[in-house]
Protein backbone atom coordinates (compact mmCIF):
# COMPACT_ATOMS: atom_id res chain seq x y z
CA UNK A 1 0.00 0.00 0.00
CA UNK A 2 1.15 3.68 -1.01
CA UNK A 3 0.85 6.11 1.61
CA UNK A 4 0.66 9.96 0.30
CA UNK A 5 2.46 12.59 2.24
CA UNK A 6 0.66 15.09 3.84
CA UNK A 7 1.01 19.00 3.61
CA UNK A 8 -0.16 21.83 5.87
CA UNK A 9 -2.09 22.66 2.82
CA UNK A 10 -3.43 19.29 2.20
CA UNK A 11 -4.30 18.84 5.90
CA UNK A 12 -6.22 22.64 6.24
CA UNK A 13 -8.33 22.24 3.58
CA UNK A 14 -9.28 18.60 5.05
CA UNK A 15 -10.40 20.55 8.13
CA UNK A 16 -12.17 23.38 6.67
CA UNK A 17 -13.83 21.04 4.91
CA UNK A 18 -15.28 18.85 7.57
CA UNK A 19 -16.42 21.75 10.40
CA UNK A 20 -18.53 24.56 10.06
CA UNK A 21 -16.10 27.50 10.89
CA UNK A 22 -13.20 26.45 9.18
CA UNK A 23 -11.26 25.86 12.33
CA UNK A 24 -8.13 26.73 13.62
CA UNK A 25 -5.14 24.08 12.48
CA UNK A 26 -2.63 23.46 14.61
CA UNK A 27 0.09 23.14 13.24
CA UNK A 28 3.19 21.15 14.50
CA UNK A 29 5.42 24.40 15.22
CA UNK A 30 2.83 25.90 17.27
CA UNK A 31 1.13 27.55 14.63
CA UNK A 32 -2.94 27.83 14.43
CA UNK A 33 -3.82 28.96 11.24
CA UNK A 34 -7.37 30.14 10.36
CA UNK A 35 -8.87 30.89 7.02
CA UNK A 36 -10.25 34.22 5.42
CA UNK A 37 -14.14 33.97 5.96
CA UNK A 38 -16.54 36.46 5.22
CA UNK A 39 -19.09 36.19 8.62
CA UNK A 40 -22.59 37.52 10.18
CA UNK A 41 -21.22 39.11 13.52
CA UNK A 42 -23.21 42.61 13.57
CA UNK A 43 -19.78 44.24 14.25
CA UNK A 44 -20.33 47.58 16.24
CA UNK A 45 -19.17 51.03 16.29
CA UNK A 46 -16.55 51.54 19.48
CA UNK A 47 -14.31 54.04 21.35
CA UNK A 48 -11.33 52.95 23.30
CA UNK A 49 -8.74 54.13 24.94
CA UNK A 50 -5.29 54.56 22.85
CA UNK A 51 -2.67 52.65 24.72
CA UNK A 52 -0.16 55.03 24.38
CA UNK A 53 -1.81 58.51 25.39
CA UNK A 54 -5.21 57.33 26.80
CA UNK A 55 -7.00 59.78 24.09
CA UNK A 56 -10.14 58.13 23.06
CA UNK A 57 -10.09 56.20 19.72
CA UNK A 58 -13.27 55.87 17.59
CA UNK A 59 -13.45 53.51 15.25
CA UNK A 60 -15.48 55.53 12.42
CA UNK A 61 -13.70 58.25 13.06
CA UNK A 62 -10.34 56.75 12.62
CA UNK A 63 -11.33 54.39 9.32
CA UNK A 64 -13.01 57.33 7.56
CA UNK A 65 -11.80 57.86 4.45
CA UNK A 66 -9.48 54.77 4.24
CA UNK A 67 -10.34 51.82 1.71
CA UNK A 68 -9.91 48.93 3.35
CA UNK A 69 -9.11 48.34 7.58
CA UNK A 70 -8.26 45.60 9.48
CA UNK A 71 -9.34 45.14 13.07
CA UNK A 72 -6.47 42.88 15.00
CA UNK A 73 -7.78 41.33 18.45
CA UNK A 74 -5.15 40.28 20.11
CA UNK A 75 -3.36 39.36 24.00
CA UNK A 76 0.50 40.29 24.23
CA UNK A 77 1.22 36.88 26.03
CA UNK A 78 -0.67 34.92 23.29
CA UNK A 79 2.32 33.19 21.61
CA UNK A 80 0.41 32.92 18.38
CA UNK A 81 -0.22 36.37 18.14
CA UNK A 82 3.53 36.55 18.39
CA UNK A 83 3.78 34.40 15.55
CA UNK A 84 1.26 37.38 13.86
CA UNK A 85 2.54 40.42 14.61
CA UNK A 86 5.44 40.63 12.19
CA UNK A 87 3.12 39.39 9.54
CA UNK A 88 0.48 42.40 10.19
CA UNK A 89 3.58 44.77 10.27
CA UNK A 90 4.25 43.55 6.87
CA UNK A 91 1.04 44.21 5.46
CA UNK A 92 0.48 47.23 7.37
CA UNK A 93 3.99 48.91 5.55
CA UNK A 94 3.52 47.17 2.27
CA UNK A 95 -0.11 48.40 1.41
CA UNK A 96 -0.87 51.54 4.14
CA UNK A 97 0.25 54.06 0.94
CA UNK A 98 -2.57 52.36 -0.60
CA UNK A 99 -5.36 53.19 1.78
CA UNK A 100 -5.04 49.77 3.86
CA UNK A 101 -4.63 50.32 7.58
CA UNK A 102 -4.50 48.43 10.92
CA UNK A 103 -6.01 49.12 14.46
CA UNK A 104 -5.07 46.33 17.29
CA UNK A 105 -7.41 45.99 19.83
CA UNK A 106 -5.47 44.58 23.29
CA UNK A 107 -7.13 42.12 25.16
CA UNK A 108 -6.79 40.09 29.19
CA UNK A 109 -3.72 41.38 29.88
CA UNK A 110 -2.55 45.01 31.84
CA UNK A 111 -1.68 48.14 29.29
CA UNK A 112 2.09 48.06 30.49
CA UNK A 113 2.25 44.09 29.09
CA UNK A 114 0.82 45.19 25.72
CA UNK A 115 3.63 48.52 25.83
CA UNK A 116 5.85 46.38 26.46
CA UNK A 117 5.33 44.36 23.73
CA UNK A 118 5.65 46.72 20.86
CA UNK A 119 8.42 48.14 22.90
CA UNK A 120 10.12 52.07 23.01
CA UNK A 121 9.47 52.72 19.19
CA UNK A 122 5.58 51.79 20.09
CA UNK A 123 3.44 49.74 17.26
CA UNK A 124 3.92 50.93 13.72
CA UNK A 125 -0.17 51.54 13.43
CA UNK A 126 -2.86 52.58 16.39
CA UNK A 127 -3.11 50.13 19.48
CA UNK A 128 -6.46 50.23 21.94
CA UNK A 129 -7.19 48.68 24.89
CA UNK A 130 -10.93 46.90 25.61
CA UNK A 131 -9.56 44.88 28.20
CA UNK A 132 -7.65 44.74 30.87
CA UNK A 133 -7.53 41.42 32.51
CA UNK A 134 -7.98 37.40 31.56
CA UNK A 135 -11.44 37.46 33.54
CA UNK A 136 -12.98 40.08 31.40
CA UNK A 137 -13.47 37.60 29.11
CA UNK A 138 -16.85 36.83 28.38
CA UNK A 139 -17.93 40.76 28.64
CA UNK A 140 -15.58 41.70 25.83
CA UNK A 141 -17.12 42.33 22.24
CA UNK A 142 -13.98 40.55 20.74
CA UNK A 143 -15.62 37.63 22.93
CA UNK A 144 -19.17 38.00 21.61
CA UNK A 145 -17.74 38.06 18.11
CA UNK A 146 -16.35 34.98 18.31
CA UNK A 147 -19.44 33.58 20.06
CA UNK A 148 -21.08 34.47 16.65
CA UNK A 149 -18.44 33.20 14.16
CA UNK A 150 -18.36 29.81 16.14
CA UNK A 151 -14.89 30.07 17.63
CA UNK A 152 -14.06 27.59 20.31
CA UNK A 153 -10.64 28.76 21.43
CA UNK A 154 -10.64 29.83 24.77
CA UNK A 155 -9.45 33.15 24.19
CA UNK A 156 -8.90 33.55 20.49
CA UNK A 157 -6.12 35.55 20.13
CA UNK A 158 -5.21 36.16 17.86
CA UNK A 159 -8.77 37.35 16.30
CA UNK A 160 -8.96 39.75 12.46
CA UNK A 161 -11.37 41.64 11.46
CA UNK A 162 -12.00 43.22 8.17
CA UNK A 163 -14.17 45.90 7.04
CA UNK A 164 -14.32 48.23 3.89
CA UNK A 165 -14.98 51.78 5.37
CA UNK A 166 -17.03 53.10 2.75
CA UNK A 167 -19.72 50.43 3.04
CA UNK A 168 -19.94 50.93 6.72
CA UNK A 169 -23.59 52.25 7.71
CA UNK A 170 -22.79 55.76 8.99
CA UNK A 171 -25.23 55.55 11.96
CA UNK A 172 -26.47 53.21 14.64
CA UNK A 173 -24.80 51.02 17.04
CA UNK A 174 -23.86 48.54 14.35
CA UNK A 175 -21.40 49.67 11.36
CA UNK A 176 -21.78 46.22 9.54
CA UNK A 177 -23.68 43.17 9.70
CA UNK A 178 -20.89 41.10 7.51
CA UNK A 179 -17.45 41.25 8.06
CA UNK A 180 -14.32 39.47 6.64
CA UNK A 181 -12.92 37.12 9.90
CA UNK A 182 -9.77 35.30 10.87
CA UNK A 183 -10.27 33.30 13.48
CA UNK A 184 -6.84 32.59 14.17
CA UNK A 185 -3.70 33.78 12.67
CA UNK A 186 -3.59 34.91 9.29
CA UNK A 187 -2.45 32.53 6.14
CA UNK A 188 -0.51 35.73 4.79
CA UNK A 189 -0.55 34.90 1.04
CA UNK A 190 -4.33 34.48 1.05
CA UNK A 191 -4.77 37.35 2.73
CA UNK A 192 -2.66 39.73 1.33
CA UNK A 193 -4.42 38.66 -2.35
CA UNK A 194 -7.44 39.80 -0.65
CA UNK A 195 -6.34 43.03 0.58
CA UNK A 196 -4.69 43.55 -3.25
CA UNK A 197 -7.70 42.84 -4.45
CA UNK A 198 -9.99 45.16 -2.39
CA UNK A 199 -7.61 47.93 -3.17
CA UNK A 200 -8.08 47.10 -7.10
CA UNK A 201 -4.04 46.49 -7.27
CA UNK A 202 -3.78 43.84 -9.24
CA UNK A 203 -6.36 45.27 -11.52
CA UNK A 204 -4.01 48.64 -11.57
CA UNK A 205 -1.43 45.95 -12.78
CA UNK A 206 -3.56 44.18 -15.41
CA UNK A 207 -3.94 47.97 -16.75
CA UNK A 208 -0.84 49.00 -16.43
CA UNK A 209 0.77 45.49 -18.15
CA UNK A 210 -1.72 46.18 -21.47
CA UNK A 211 -0.77 49.58 -21.71
CA UNK A 212 2.96 48.96 -21.86
CA UNK A 213 2.61 45.80 -24.18
CA UNK A 214 3.03 46.12 -27.89
CA UNK A 215 0.35 47.26 -30.31
CA UNK A 216 -0.39 44.52 -32.97
CA UNK A 217 -2.25 45.72 -36.54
Amino acid sequence: MRFKKFTLATVFAFAVLITPFAAVVRAQDGHEYAPLEEKTINYKDWTFKDLQTGAPVNLRQWAAGKKLVMVAYFAPWCGNWRFEAPVLARLHEKYKPHGFDVVAVSEYAPTNDSKNFFGEKGAPYTVVVESEGREARDKTTHYSYRQACGDARRYGSPFNVLLEPAALKKEGEVVAEKAWVVGGEMIEKDVEQFIRQRLGLDEKVQIEACKDAPRKF
